[in-house]
């Protein structure tokens, strides 16, 4: 083989280590090589990995190569890097299939920000048409209902309208929600198995723009959830935010670790 020749074989494919995939990135092989090597176990927690130097050395690839797959191992979360030390494999975290119901207060608090809740009604009341149907009981069920008016820096910046199955949760009207809010109630004391998010930009109503205290003609994002255990509905929110305060997104990384927000 030419010299031009192996060289265009190196720079294709590790020469140590031939990939099970072979279509991908040279930098994605490598990442895949080590994750190999940690999901069998043959890497535990704690195992120093090849520094980049040593990587170029056994795969026959370029420094900025090697760099790039411990980096976005790092940013995955399976590896941690210690400066001036080395590489190694980050501990196991416990992983969910769950997007993470976010807690508004925490989210405000974090910021260095006041958070205000006041609670506008707690009643049981017969489920009309629409909400039985989202949460799958018989017309006029009667069913548990809160509204509340998160605030941050004394500014509203969500309407919470909440549905709640008392077959699942049936001490939920007896609980103080000034010291602790429904949502956060909720995800402490009820198991869930299943989280359905919709996301839809609508105008509030002239009573909703009002509580919002903002300008009726302003959009806002509406966020509806549904919970479930075991395939029977827990709860339906309807969470009502003014577009210019708040916005709805989320980072997580594809290995599932779970986290707030």
């Amino acid at each position: 083989m030419t010299t031009t020749a192996a060289k265009a074989l190196r720079d294709r494919r590790p020469v140590s280590a031939p990939p099970s995939n072979p279509s991908l990135a040279l930098y994605e092989q490598v990442k895949e090589h080590i994750v190999r090597r940690i999901q069998s176990g043959e890497w535990p927690a704690g195992h120093r990995l090849p520094s980049e130097h040593e990587l170029v050395a056994q795969f026959g690839i370029s420094r900025m190569t090697a760099n790039r797959a411990l980096r976005e191992l790092v940013d995955e979360g399976r590896v941690k890097r210690v400066a001036g030390v080395g590489s190694f494999v980050a501990e196991t975290k416990p992983q969910s299939t769950l997007l993470q119901i976010a807690n508004i207060a925490s989210e405000i608090r974090g910021r260095g920000h006041d958070y205000g809740f006041e609670l506008l009604a707690a009643e049981r009341i017969a489920a009309p048409a629409d909400i039985a149907a989202w949460l799958d009981v018989r017309l006029g069920e009667s069913l548990f209902h809160c509204l509340c008016l998160h605030l941050e820096n004394g500014t509203p910046v969500q309407l919470e309208d909440r549905w709640v199955s008392p077959r699942m949760v049936p001490a939920f009207l007896d609980q103080d929600f000034s010291l602790m809010p429904p949502s956060e109630y909720l995800v402490r004391h009820v198991p869930f198995d299943q989280i359905e998010h919709l996301v839809d930009a609508v105008l509030p109503s002239p009573e909703q723009a009002a509580r919002l205290a903002m300008d009726g003609g302003e959009p806002c994002l509406l966020l509806s959830r549904r919970t479930w255990s075991r395939g029977t509905p827990i709860t339906l929110v309807r969470c009502l935010h003014p577009a210019s305060r708040y916005r709805l997104g989320s980072r997580f990384r594809a290995d599932g670790n779970p986290g707030w927000g």
